[in-house]
């Protein structure tokens, strides 16, 4: 995930929220709402104000599919889906469905969220990856893929992957005492907007940010080893063999646990997939609970 500007920071494992000994420097959180929590996508917004209350910088991310889709519905405009010959099902972002995405996550899901934080006192701002340039993504070329169960050749999916991150305007809003939440869309390399994956833009931003924590909350338990048992929680995911694990995921799973792994590889220091519908579910992820990912220097917090 490569970045056009650097935070470097010296890392330290210290309790959630603490400073590290000596040193002004606080902890550094991004902690990723998935969209699938839909109404419980707020939950977590006191664990958020404890973490900020404590010192810590928290950028918190979101996605906000389902509030798409009822956007959707209400303008007569449903959601459709691309199968490509891999087999990976993803959202069909032409120029139609886009603009849905943008009314769902951005007029939607971003104003609640905003709202509660500063309803408790934490001094919330709302952004996309097309603001300050913070995102950029690179279209996805045509390719052929199943829409409606007929193979063509897409090529007006308005998606990409994430090419660069400058997290400038992040680490300008944390240093004024500032939350920021942010998500998708992110800037098209050549202009415009483009839907990206919210979970590789939490891993990215991460990443470009130095944080020290990546909490990605979602509405199951962590990685599990039988999809329709929650007691089978996977508690660590050794990233030197991801591809053992990557069989047991399903569906949208791999592409969390994909971007989970490769943030622990690019030097976040925590990485954890846990339970948001639970109470104070990050503190609760940071307390051990949920999925790690881990490596010779992406260590378990104490």
């Amino acid at each position: 995930m490569p970045s056009s500007a650097s935070t470097s920071r010296p890392g330290g494992t210290r309790p959630a929220g603490s400073t590290s000994s000596g040193s002004t420097r606080s902890d550094r959180y991004v902690v990723k709402l998935g969209g699938s929590l839909d109404a419980d996508i707020t939950s977590a917004c006191g664990d958020l104000h404890t973490l900020v209350g404590g010192g810590a910088e928290v950028v918190v991310v979101h996605g906000g599919g389902a509030a798409a889709d009822r956007v959707g519905a209400e303008l007569g405009r449903p959601p459709r889906y691309l199968t490509g010959r891999g087999g990976r099902r993803s959202r069909y972002t032409d120029a139609a469905a886009l603009d849905v995405l943008r009314l769902g996550i951005l007029g939607r899901v971003k104003p609640d969220l905003v709202a509660a934080l500063t309803g408790l006192g934490v001094r919330a701002v709302g952004l996309s990856g097309v603001d300050g340039g913070l995102v950029t993504a690179v279209r996805n070329k045509p390719a052929r893929a199943t829409v409606d169960g007929v193979e063509v050749v897409v090529r007006d999916d308005l998606a990409g992957r994430i090419s660069s991150v400058d997290p400038a305007v992040l680490v300008t809003l944390l240093g004024g005492g500032f939350t920021p939440v942010v998500s998708p869309p992110a800037l098209g390399a050549g202009g415009g907007t483009l839907n990206v994956d919210a979970d590789r833009f939490a891993a990215a931003l991460a990443v470009a940010l130095s944080a020290d924590w990546l909490v990605v909350l979602s509405d199951v338990p962590g990685l599990l080893a039988d999809r329709h048992d929650p007691a089978s929680l996977v508690p660590e995911v050794p990233v030197d063999a991801l591809d053992d694990h990557l069989a047991v995921a399903d569906g949208r799973m791999k592409v969390k646990v994909r971007a989970a792994a490769q943030a622990c590889r690019d030097g976040v220091r925590h990485v954890v997939l846990a339970d948001g519908r639970v109470d104070s579910p990050v503190l609760t992820a940071c307390a051990g609970a949920g999925t790690r990912f881990v490596k010779e220097h992406c260590v378990e917090a104490s």
